[in-house]
């Protein structure tokens, strides 16, 4: 009764993500075997020496691999379209992996700057500790990621739609410029998940998640995910990985896998309601402006219509007022939650400024757009009527 449900090539997103990857134990379940397990047992001494060898394929501790862990990466890189995933404990434990496997001291990083709070910090702070220059461009100018990439460069690292302005990036145009520098590119796809874009197809090398988000979908677990090619995993980040211990949890990878099952018809709807909630919040006297990758009004929606098959479950949109007026109707919130959480199928609002950007300071948050009027919308899985309610009686308070 044991063995791995065999992918098939005519297999469609929503199969996969049901099926994929699924390896039963010799009991034939129905749903995934959960292995709680830190350790795993030999048969014999020479098969352990073997394991550890190389020579012997066999789990040796659940830091190194966990079968539903394993279970878990093999069905993220089906639905991406990579070779190879390994499976991390957070979001950040995803980045921070991906870019110091590969990095060393006197090596060149380009950035897009408009990166989450602790992406950016990574960037900024602690890579210059061990001799590691960066290099910050606008990510929508490929002016500046020519002039920046004209050096040979070791990394570049981006975020497309990024957080929490929901600017696009040419992953294409960017990607051949960084190849030409000898860089590997590094595309964090949380916004538009698995679903949405393709950056591997378009060119990046290396593809990042924070699992907690959309793949979980729930706010249960947290996790993060790093997909590439095969060589790169095995020979760059598996040692990263093995040595340093960013393990997923064997609970967490379960759970992640049960969010997966549902992932499509998630991210579908909630696509459907932000989209008619930016429309929403567009035409509100008490907003300045909306931010929707897809909206007429986006400077770069048609290079998010060219990328991305939706718009995504985010919406960001500016209080009139400042920092006060957008205080005053997130207070006033009775249907959506304050949390700094996205992806949720319960609708979350953040406060960027003070919240997830506030210690990359004033200085670099006006650059990216960042005023203390803006507000950051992950729309969940209600009734959309019930969601505008919400919001107009919220914003009414600021007329």
């Amino acid at each position: 009764m044991s063995g791995s449900t065999p992918p098939s090539p005519t297999w469609r997103p929503a199969t996969v993500l049901v099926h994929g990857g699924q390896t039963r134990s010799q009991h034939g379940e129905t749903a995934e075997a959960l292995f709680l397990t830190s350790g795993f047992v030999y048969d014999t001494a020479e098969q352990a020496e073997a394991t550890f060898l190389g020579t012997a394929e066999h789990y040796q501790y659940s830091r190194f691999g966990n079968p539903t862990v394993a279970m878990l990466e093999s069905r993220l890189a089906q639905i991406e379209g990579a070779e190879a995933c390994r499976a991390t404990a957070t979001g950040m434990a995803a980045v921070h992996a991906a870019l110091l496997s590969h990095l060393k001291a006197g090596d060149r990083v380009v950035a897009s700057r408009a990166l989450f709070g602790s992406c950016y910090w990574i960037v900024a702070t602690l890579l210059p500790r061990y001799g590691i220059e960066y290099v910050f461009v606008d990510g929508f100018d490929l002016d500046q990621w020519e002039a920046a990439l004209r050096e040979p460069t070791a990394l570049v690292l981006l975020e497309s739609p990024s957080n929490p302005m929901l600017e696009i990036v040419d992953l294409r145009a960017v990607s051949a410029l960084a190849h030409r520098a000898g860089a590997l590119v590094v595309v964090d796809n949380v916004f538009a998940t698995p679903l949405l874009q393709k950056p591997l197809e378009l060119g990046a090398d290396v593809v990042v998640y924070s699992c907690t988000k959309h793949i979980d979908g729930q706010g249960r677990v947290l996790g993060g995910a790093v997909l590439g090619s095969k060589t790169w995993v095995e020979e760059v980040l598996q040692p990263f990985i093995r040595n340093t211990g960013p393990s997923m949890s064997a609970f967490n990878a379960w759970l992640l896998l049960k969010g997966l099952e549902t992932l499509r018809l998630r991210v579908d709807a909630q696509c459907q309601s932000a989209a008619r909630i930016a429309d929403f919040l567009a035409e509100q006297r008490e907003i300045t402006r909306v931010w929707y990758p897809t909206r007429h009004d986006h400077a770069q929606r048609e290079l998010a219509m060219a990328q991305m098959t939706q718009g995504g479950t985010l919406v960001t949109f500016e209080v009139a007022g400042g920092k006060a007026g957008a205080f005053a109707a997130m207070n006033r919130f009775r249907l959506i939650a304050i949390s700094n959480n996205l992806g949720d199928s319960k609708s979350l609002a953040t406060h960027p400024a003070t919240t997830t950007h506030m210690k990359i300071g004033p200085e670099e948050r006006a650059r990216l757009g960042i005023t203390d009027g803006v507000i950051r919308l992950s729309v969940g899985l209600e009734d959309v009527a019930d969601l505008e309610d919400d919001l107009r009686r919220s914003l009414a308070h600021l007329s």
